[in-house]
């Protein structure tokens, strides 16, 4: 988790500001350095997303008077303070003034790396519910907002916008919950279709019987239309627009044949038609399935596969998009209380401690449940067992299990120092890694 924190490191010795430095970067934080605490000041805003540290004895200005400044621009921003002449007064004088954590020189890179992970993960939660609180006051996302930080993400944003623009139909894929769905809807939103009608299909909703009339509707005098009108089907409906089918792989094979038809000729015979009706579509598709591998079974349409899968886009899970699940919780967690006229509660350690530790298996379904829960205040008793334990034990095991993990893969396997980093004898480690079914050895580089 270090290579996403950021920490600013003043020292008036050059030298050795240099060689912490480079271990800082070795060890993987975004460290940037400063031999002047004034000018370290420059750019600290009330929304620096990292902490400091900062030597003791310097002249012009000590870290004291630093840390001073610091609190008066932002009283919940870490500060960590480093001297060579640390003794109990000084400590206390450090701590009481609101000092993070005070380290006495010589300190091993293990316990400061350790130090400023716990300062970085509290600012992280700071800034979290900051941001909580701003998100109050404005609009809720639409649909059609593909919300996440990602890699993933970003180009599927991108891709949805060229997809949507230029009306080339596509195959979404992806698990249960991963927002597909969301990223049909963006690529209608970011198209030339936007104002057209978007037409969501469950395709394992379709009855096979009624199929005609409802996809395809009825001429005025069928007994499927209404009395004295025609009945407009699904597909019409959609027409300028957009037509999703959701759960595609749930087609039968008459209605994958009828569909299919209907796609390649862009047109369709509404029931008691004498002729068919022109169709201007847009299709996308979603599956969970392999649906190339159900083609190749022959228990899917081959002609249909291709036919949607000219582009395919895959929405990963959330387990590998872990920093997208910060930005969907708070969504979901203000949406929800707009919904029950409740005030939005702050995240609190052990919340953000389930979204960092769980995988969220039922992805963004789950996730959304999870932020519900928390905004009807329900205790992790009531919010029942679904993925795993979620009561208080259950949730500090997973967040032990989290640091564990975190200290071999910051070691490289290295039990030594993983032990001296979580300041934990040899026996309650190995016990704890026996416990969450961990092996040293699976995170060591293989040669």
């Amino acid at each position: 988790m270090s290579e996403k924190f950021l920490v600013r490191l003043v020292d008036d010795d050059e030298d050795l500001l240099a060689a912490e430095l480079q271990s800082l970067k070795i060890a993987g934080f975004r460290a940037e350095g400063f031999s002047d605490p004034r000018k370290a000041l420059e750019g600290i805003t009330p929304d620096y997303p990292g902490v400091i540290l900062s030597d003791v004895r310097m002249p012009g200005m000590d870290g004291f008077e630093f840390h001073r400044q610091i609190r008066a621009i932002d009283e919940d921003l870490p500060v960590i303070l480093l001297t060579g002449h640390g003794d109990v007064p000084m400590a206390v004088e450090a701590m009481r003034a609101g000092a993070w954590d005070f380290l006495t020189k010589p300190v091993s890179l293990d316990q400061l790396t350790a130090a400023l992970r716990r300062a970085a993960q509290a600012r992280a939660l700071v800034l979290e519910n900051r941001s909580l609180r701003q998100m109050r006051a404005q609009p809720l996302p639409v649909r059609g907002d593909l919300l996440g930080v990602s890699p993933a993400v970003t180009r599927l944003r991108d891709a949805a916008a060229r997809i949507g623009e230029a009306g080339i139909d596509a195959l979404i894929t992806g698990p249960t919950g991963a927002g597909k769905e969301a990223l049909a809807h963006a690529i209608h939103r970011l198209g030339s279709r936007a104002n057209r009608p978007f037409v969501h299909v469950a395709c394992d909703t379709l009855n096979e019987g009624r199929f005609d009339s409802e996809f395809f509707g009825a001429e005025a005098g069928h007994p499927d239309a209404p009395r004295h009108s025609r009945l407009v089907g699904r597909i019409e409906k959609a027409h300028r627009g957009t037509l999703y089918l959701d759960r595609v792989e749930m087609l039968t094979a008459p209605l994958q044949a009828r569909l299919l038809h209907a796609i390649e000729t862009r047109s369709f015979w509404a029931a008691g038609a004498t002729s068919a009706r022109p169709l201007d579509l847009h299709v996308l598709a979603s599956t969970s399935a392999d649906l190339g591998e159900l083609a190749r079974q022959g228990s899917f349409h081959a002609d249909l596969y291709y036919r949607l899968s000219g582009v395919t886009l895959h929405v990963p899970p959330l387990a590998e998009r872990r920093g997208d699940i910060p930005v969907l919780f708070r969504a979901f967690l203000i949406e929800a209380c707009q919904r029950y006229n409740l005030a939005v509660p702050e995240i609190t350690p052990l919340v953000r401690a389930r979204l960092d530790s769980h995988d969220w298996p039922g992805n963004g379904r789950e996730l959304r449940q999870f932020a519900e829960a928390q905004a009807l205040g329900l205790t992790e008793d009531e919010q029942g067992d679904a993925g795993g334990p979620s009561d208080l034990a259950g949730l500090m095991a997973r967040y032990e299990a989290g640091l564990l993990r975190d200290a071999l893969r910051a070691t490289k396997g290295n039990v030594t120092r993983a032990m001296a980093q979580l300041n934990l004898p040899r026996k309650t480690f190995y016990d704890k890694l026996a416990r969450h079914g961990l092996q040293a050895e699976s995170f060591r580089e293989r040669g």
